[in-house]
C-alpha cells in the first residue's frame, strides 16, 4: 500500500510542485494551502507524514506542526522553509517536527526524510504496544512469542504435552531448549511429579553414569552410602538430558537400554530399578551427522527422535525480539528496582537489525546490561552493548548496471546454501529441511564447494 502523504503550502504552485514530484516516487499525496484544512484534514484520515513550510498565512508551520503533534503523537512532521537558519531549526525541533530541510533541496532528501520519519514512528508504535499488551502476549508455559513460527510451536508442544513418548529438542545455543522442556512437563498430566534435569557435557563420564543410574554402598571409593540415580529420582515426573550429544559413547548402550527397557542398574548393583519417567532430550549438535561419523549410536538416536521440536533461531521470529526485550527488561527492572519501561524508537530499531547470533539468551544478557547502565525510564541505544550498536546486516546485492557484480547460478547457490547454515549453527540436516532437499544432496553439494560442515562466517 502506497504511502499517503500530506503537503501543506499556501503557494500553490510549489505545493502542486512536491506533490508530483513525492507522486513520482511512489507516494499518495494530499495537498492543502490553508493550514486550518490540513489540520482538520488529519483528524479525519490517516496520513503517514506531513510536509509542511513555514511561512504561511493564518498560520505558520510551527504552530501546525504543534497541533498536528496534539491529535497524533507519533505523527512524522518535516518542516521545510526557504529562510532556513539555526534559530528556526531550533524551533522546528522543539515544535516536535521530525526532520527540518531548508529550501532549495533535492527530492531524495525530502523522500529519504518522509522513509525515516515513518520508520521511526511505526517503531514508536510497536514499543507503545509492547509496552502495553506483553503481559498478555501469546505463550506456552515459560516460553514467549507471537511470531508464526512461535505459534507453530505451541501447536505442537500442546499436542505431544501429554504423550509419553521421547521428546527430542533440537536449536541452537541459547533458543530455550529447557524452557520448552519445562513447558511441556507444566503442560502434562505429570505436572504435579518432579522435574529432574541433568547437563550432560557438565560431568566426567563415570560421575554421570552414577548421577544417572545411581549406585550402591562400596560401588567405588567414597561410595560409603547408596545413592538413588536421577531416573528414579524422575518417578512420576520427567527427566530432562540436556546436550545429550555430549554423551560419552560408554554411557550410550547404557542409557539405550534403560529407554528400552524402563529399568536402570546402579553402578555396583545387581538389581534393576524401574523407572516411570517421561524422557525429554536436547542437544544443539547435528545428531544424524554423528552417527554417520560413529560419535553417536544409530539406535540410541531412534529411541530418544520420536517426537522432534526444532527451535527456530531469534533472528528467524521477527517482531518477537521487540516482545522477549520488554519482557526481559520488565523483570529485570522489577529485580533491580529502577524504573526503566520501555525502549526509545532507536533502541529499538537496533535490536530489531540486530542477528542475535546467541539468540535469546544474548538478547537476556543484553538487556541486563542495558538496565544496569540506563540513566532515565526508556533503553536508549548508547545503553546496548557495542556490537548491538554498530551491526550492519550483510546482504546479497546484485548491481544492475556492473556486470562484474553479477553472480553465476553457482555462485548464487554456494551463498544462500551457507547463509541457510549459518542460520541453523551449521546443522545440515536442519539446513536440508529448511532447504527441501536430502540432507545426502546437501552434503554432495558442500563437498563441491569444498565446504567444511560448519562454514565460516563472512
Amino acid at each position: 500500500m502506497k504511502q499517503h502523504v500530506l503537503v501543506v503550502d499556501d503557494d500553490k504552485g510549489m505545493c502542486d510542485l512536491l506533490g508530483e514530484r513525492l507522486q513520482n516516487r511512489g507516494f499518495a499525496v494530499t495537498t492543502r494551502t490553508v493550514p486550518s484544512e490540513a489540520l482538520e484534514l488529519v483528524r479525519q484520515e490517516d496520513f503517514a507524514a506531513v510536509v509542511t513550510d513555514v511561512n504561511m498565512k493564518g498560520m505558520n508551520g510551527l504552530d501546525l506542526c504543534r497541533s498536528l503533534l496534539e491529535i497524533r503523537s507519533n505523527l512524522p512532521v518535516i518542516i521545510i522553509t526557504a529562510f532556513g537558519n539555526m534559530d528556526t531549526a531550533i524551533l522546528a525541533i522543539r515544535a516536535g517536527a521530525y526532520d527540518f530541510l531548508p529550501k532549495p533541496f533535492e527530492i531524495d532528501q525530502l523522500v529519504l526524510a518522509i522513509d525515516r520519519g515513518v520508520t521511526l514512528a511505526g517503531l514508536k508504535e510497536r514499543v507503545r504496544r509492547l509496552e502495553l499488551v506483553v503481559a498478555d502476549t501469546g505463550h506456552f508455559g515459560e516460553l514467549v512469542g507471537q511470531s508464526p513460527k512461535m505459534r507453530e510451536l505451541y501447536t505442537l508442544l500442546r499436542k505431544i504435552s501429554d504423550s509419553d513418548a521421547p521428546v527430542l529438542i533440537s536449536g541452537a545455543s541459547g533458543t530455550g531448549k529447557e524452557l520448552v522442556a519445562h513447558a511441556l512437563h507444566a503442560q502434562s498430566a505429570r505436572a504435579h511429579g518432579p522435574f529432574v534435569a541433568v547437563n550432560c557435557a557438565a560431568m566426567p563420564e563415570a560421575l554421570l553414569e552414577s548421577e544417572l543410574f545411581g549406585h550402591a554402598k562400596g560401588a567405588f571409593t567414597d561410595a560409603k552410602t547408596a545413592k538413588t540415580g536421577l531416573f528414579a529420582s524422575a518417578n512420576g515426573g520427567t527427566i530432562f538430558l540436556d546436550e545429550i550429544g555430549e554423551l560419552p559413547l560408554g554411557l550410550q548402550p547404557k542409557l539405550l537400554r534403560a529407554l528400552q527397557e524402563r529399568t536402570v542398574r546402579p553402578v555396583g548393583g545387581n538389581v534393576e530399578i524401574a523407572f516411570d519417567a517421561r524422557v525429554v532430550t536436547a542437544t544443539n549438535r547435528d545428531l544424524e551427522t554423528m552417527v554417520e561419523e560413529g560419535r553417536f549410536r544409530e539406535d540410541l538416536y531412534f529411541r530418544i527422535n520420536v517426537l522432534t521440536v526444532e527451535l527456530p533461531p531469534l533472528r528467524a521470529r521477527g517482531g518477537d525480539v521487540l516482545l522477549l526485550a520488554q519482557h526481559f527488561l520488565d523483570r529485570i527492572a522489577a529485580r533491580a528496582k529502577k524504573s526503566v519501561v520501555g525502549f526509545s524508537p532507536e533502541a529499538a530499531q537496533k535490536l530489531m537489525a540486530y542477528a542475535w547470533p546467541g539468540n535469546v539468551r544474548e538478547l537476556q544478557n543484553c538487556l541486563e546490561r542495558a538496565v544496569a547502565l540506563a540513566s532515565f525510564d526508556k533503553i536508549s541505544v548508547s545503553d546496548l552493548p557495542d556490537k548491538v550498536r554498530a551491526f550492519r546486516s550483510t546482504q546479497l546485492v546484485l548491481s544492475n548496471d556492473d556486470p562484474t557484480a553479477i553472480l553465476t547460478l553457482d555462485e548464487l547457490e554456494h551463498h544462500y546454501v551457507r547463509r541457510i547454515l549459518e542460520g541453523v549453527a551449521g546443522n545440515k540436516s536442519a539446513a536440508a529441511r529448511l532447504l527441501g532437499i536430502e540432507r545426502k544432496t546437501l552434503s554432495r553439494m558442500l563437498d563441491r564447494w569444498n565446504d567444511s560442515e560448519r562454514p565460516p562466517k563472512e
